[in-house]
């Protein structure tokens, strides 16, 4: 016999009498569609509605109602009762269907529900026996199966449509001699089967076969009202040892609950039995929970006659005419009951089985974890925690277990958290401090390698790599960041951690070539400090062509720029590869930026020497992969004297600003406006390195002149200056004459002798005529170390020429006056005297001139008919009058364009001549023609 506990999981709800509108006494009992149905004894059926209030009634039968049942599908009314007796033959039980959704009038005080079919139980072929136990089948509506249970062992089925008198009856056999107790249909797939309980037997028939067959499940049978069926459609046989439940194969679990057993019912998944205890003599009514083993419910009742579920309640009614409502209490207050008790493993059973949602089931194995907790039963405790997981806040349990001697307990929970993909990085950080203090290497292999190439990590990659990295797990942390993808932290442990160089450029070499790219950004310092040589072979694969497939386009491959600041401190590594990659490419279109970098560290006189190393012969030798640390000569390095090193470097400087040299020259070809490289850059740091050749170069290029021969100035170079003088200062071949006046104005202001050097320089002045004398004399005083033989005989040729010029122009004032005062004359003479005109021919025809004639004062005369109507002047004078009137105005508009005078002066040898020229034709002068 089972020991259940008990629990008032129900509740009395309503207790009280059945209205007095239910005349005569109770027969039969129905529930559905919200009313409970009574057939009393006196033929009548009445409702009863959810306020236990009598809801309406009619009479169904003249004598008794022995069953009823109301359907479910449709609102019909099925009742077994006596009438009267057509015939002392033929007897009054009849089995009527009734359609409650049709009213049909009985006189005029009274209605009653329309009597849709009528049928006879018993007939020639199916002869009179007791009614025992009656079910209705609602097959497909309004098809009804109808089985009706007798005291000889037979069971009559009637199928079909009764109202419309299309049924089909046939008679099942059990036992002659036994009584039908119960009945119960089950659905087994498309099968039908029909449970028949005797006091001897359990039986199975088997609908679908014709004639249906007959299996017996057991020997031992049931009285009537002990049998019940399942929500699982499974037949509940009570006996006084026990509760049976049989399946279509036979006997299933048993219940040993003693006493006799007056009712069985089910209710929700809950086996519910009316027990008469023989030790107390008591009718006990006690709801089973099977499922959880415990009682949920259990009082005393009086007689019970009936029993039937309603409106979600348990209704018992006694012979009496009592009523008696019991109702479940809600979860909430059963668990309330149960926390009291402590009963916390019958909560998680019972929300389990009343399949309450997650967060409930959580919250009571929390409460249940926190009670054993409370016990020190931290093991049990945890193994309730790790069953919320998703529902409860992981701190909440992480923080209980944080004691040193609790650990064990927290890595499990931390286990079963990242199992489910709910753990944080905090969550991943703790369990591998958990694992690395418990050096529990086995389950740290586990934890990071359980998925080994199969799906993604369950964690946190970042703090994975992060904790077994502080804790000196590198392999791991290693492991982790490889199958992440996470490069960055696989090059940092090797490089950082384990200081393996090689297996890292192996790596970064296994890498796609933009991966890779990305990662020697980041960690190309540390290769390039100790192993430079091989990671410019790994720039250069990754910059050029080189190993590209399909010939990628060079704009699509990573510039060399790119990774110029992984060369900070190894100036001449960058020169290396710089250098490698412009002989491999050419035409990059980065090309001016690698030149600007290059001339940078080809004109720098100081290459940070410290973070690198010379060889005897003066070779670089951080090219090298022979050690981490900076490389040594092969001679002791305390032997090696300052003047080696010093020496070493200017030989270096040399070297390098040869190369610059070479390349702003190459850099800048001559068909190219401008250079490969960023010109302003390049003066900077040839002034800044004082590289003289490549700043010449840039200015001559550049034809600034007079910075070139300032550099000389500088220098104070000169056989330099006049050479450049005699390069730079030829007109002819687009050079700057003036360059002489400032070379003679640097002689001037020098402070020492240079007489040779003045008088080379007066030779080219004299002979382009750049300087007048004047100006060579205020030039050369301020020089108080040259005497006065230095530009004697220049000084000499030059007045002799000036005598020469002014005796010519002394000659041309003198005919030019002659020419004015002739001019003069004559004006005066055609203002005061009169003209006589001698010609006898015409100038244009040469015919003798007759009248009429024109004569005009330049002495030419013609026919009024050779010169036509309109003419005022002289044919013969007029085009050389015209070419001087427009000379005059093309000379008066040019005294407007101010630009061309200025560079009409500044272009001139002798500007003053110019002025002289403006002046001399009338086009500058003070008043001006207003009137034109």
């Amino acid at each position: 016999m089972y020991q259940l506990r008990k629990f008032d999981f129900f509740e009395e709800k309503y207790g009280g009498k059945i209205p007095d509108d239910v005349t005569g006494d109770i027969q039969c009992c129905s529930s559905g569609r919200g009313k409970v149905v009574i057939g009393s004894n006196d033929g009548s059926v009445s409702f009863i509605d959810r306020g236990i209030k009598f809801d309406s009634g009619f009479q169904a039968h003249s004598s008794s109602v022995l069953f009823l049942q109301h359907l479910k599908q449709r609102n019909f009314l099925v009742t077994v009762g006596e009438d009267e007796q057509i015939s002392p033959q033929q007897s009054g039980m009849c089995l009527k269907v009734f359609d409650l959704e049709k009213v049909q009038e009985e006189g005029t005080s009274s209605s009653a529900p329309e009597c849709i079919g009528i049928l006879r139980i018993f007939t020639n072929q199916f002869p009179e026996a007791k009614i025992t136990s009656f079910l209705v089948l609602e097959e497909v509506p309004p098809i009804l199966l109808i089985a009706i249970g007798l005291d000889n062992g037979c069971i009559y089925c009637v199928k079909g449509d009764i109202a419309r008198e299309r049924i089909t009856r046939f008679k099942l056999q059990v036992d002659g001699r036994s009584t039908i107790t119960g009945l119960g249909f089950k659905m087994d797939g498309q099968a039908l089967l029909l449970f028949a309980v005797t006091p001897d037997s359990v039986n199975l028939f088997s609908m679908q076969a014709q004639p249906p067959k007959l299996q017996t499940l057991d020997h031992i049978g049931g009285s009537v009202n002990t049998v019940t069926m399942s929500d699982r459609s499974e037949l509940i046989v009570g006996r006084p040892e026990a509760v049976y439940f049989y399946e279509v194969d036979g006997r299933g679990p048993c219940w040993a609950f003693e006493g006799e057993k007056k009712f069985m019912g089910w209710f929700r998944g809950y086996l519910l039995c009316v027990i008469a205890d023989s030790k107390t003599g008591n009718t006990v009514f006690n709801v089973y929970d099977l499922r959880n083993r415990l009682i949920a419910y259990s009082i005393v009742v009086g007689k019970v006659s009936n029993m039937l579920c309603e409106w979600g309640n348990i209704i018992l009614i006694t012979a009496d005419k009592s009523l008696l409502c019991i109702t479940e209490k809600d979860m909430e207050s059963k668990l309330d009951m149960l926390f009291k008790k402590n009963q916390y493993t019958v909560a998680i059973n019972l929300v389990q089985s009343q399949h309450a949602d997650a967060a409930a089931t959580a919250n009571v194995m929390r409460k249940y974890g926190d009670h054993l907790y409370g016990k020190q039963d931290f093991d049990e405790a945890m193994s309730q925690y790790i069953n919320t997981i998703g529902y409860l806040e992981p701190s909440f349990v992480i923080q209980k277990f944080l004691d040193a001697q609790r650990i064990y307990n927290l890595t499990n929970y931390l286990e079963k958290l990242h199992e489910k993909g709910l753990a944080s990085k905090d969550h991943t950080t703790l369990l591998l401090n958990c694992y690395t203090k418990l050096k529990d290497v086995e389950k740290l292999n586990t934890f990071i390698r359980k998925e080994d190439g199969i799906g993604e990590l369950k964690f946190d990659v970042e703090t994975a790599i992060r904790v077994c990295r502080a804790a000196n797990y590198h392999e791991h942390a290693m492991y982790v960041a490889k199958k992440a993808g996470k490069h960055e932290w696989y090059l940092k442990i090797l490089l950082e951690d384990l200081g393996n160089y090689d297996e890292a450029l192996q790596y970064v070499s296994s890498l796609e070539p933009s991966q890779a790219g990305v990662t020697i950004k980041e960690y190309g310092k540390i290769l390039i400090e100790h192993k430079p040589k091989a990671t410019i072979d790994i720039l250069m694969r990754l910059c050029t062509e080189q190993g590209t497939p399909n010939g990628v386009y060079l704009s699509m491959l990573p510039s060399p720029v790119d990774f110029i600041n992984v060369f900070v401190q190894h100036p001449h590594s960058l020169m290396h590869f710089l250098e490698r990659y412009a002989e491999i490419v050419k035409d990059s279109p980065a090309q001016a930026e690698i030149n600007n970098t290059l001339l940078e560290l080809y004109l720098s006189r100081d290459l940070n020497f410290p973070s690198i190393s010379l060889s005897e012969n003066g070779l670089d030798q951080d090219l090298t992969d022979h050690s981490v640390a900076p490389a040594v000569s092969k001679a002791d390095p305390e032997k090696r004297t300052n003047t080696d090193s010093k020496d070493a470097m200017e030989k270096d400087c040399t070297e390098r600003q040869q190369k610059g040299l070479e390349l702003l020259k190459m850099a800048w070809p001559s068909d190219l406006e401008q250079p490969l490289y960023d010109v302003d850059l390049a003066i900077i740091l040839c002034e800044m390195n004082s590289f003289k050749e490549g700043l010449l170069y840039l200015y001559e290029k550049m034809k600034l002149y007079k910075e070139v021969i300032a550099c000389y100035m500088q220098n104070h170079d000169h056989e330099g200056l006049i050479a450049c003088c005699k390069r730079l200062g030829d007109s002819g071949k687009g050079g700057d004459p003036s360059l002489w006046a400032d070379l003679l104005k640097y002689f001037g202001e020098i402070g020492e002798d240079c007489s040779k050097e003045v008088k080379e320089v007066l030779t080219y002045i004299e002979r382009d005529d750049i300087l007048p004398p004047i100006i060579v004399l205020q030039t050369l005083a301020k020089n108080p170390c040259l005497t006065l033989s230095v530009i004697k005989d220049y000084i000499a040729r030059k007045l002799e020429q000036e005598s020469k010029i002014i005796e010519e122009d002394r000659r041309a004032v003198e005919k030019y006056q002659e020419t004015t005062k002739n001019m003069r004359k004559e004006i005066e003479d055609l203002r005061t005297n009169a003209r006589i005109f001698q010609l006898s021919k015409c100038t244009t025809c040469t015919f003798t001139l007759d009248i009429p004639a024109v004569h005009f004062m330049c002495m030419h005369s013609f026919h009024q008919r050779c010169l036509g109507d309109n003419e005022k002047e002289c044919p013969e004078c007029a085009p050389e009058y015209r070419s001087l009137m427009e000379m005059k105005r093309s000379l008066e508009q040019n005294s407007k364009d101010q630009d061309l005078f200025f560079q009409q002066v500044k272009s001139s040898k002798d500007g003053f001549s110019v002025i002289a020229e403006y002046f001399g034709k009338g086009i500058i002068s003070k008043t001006s023609d207003t009137t034109s």
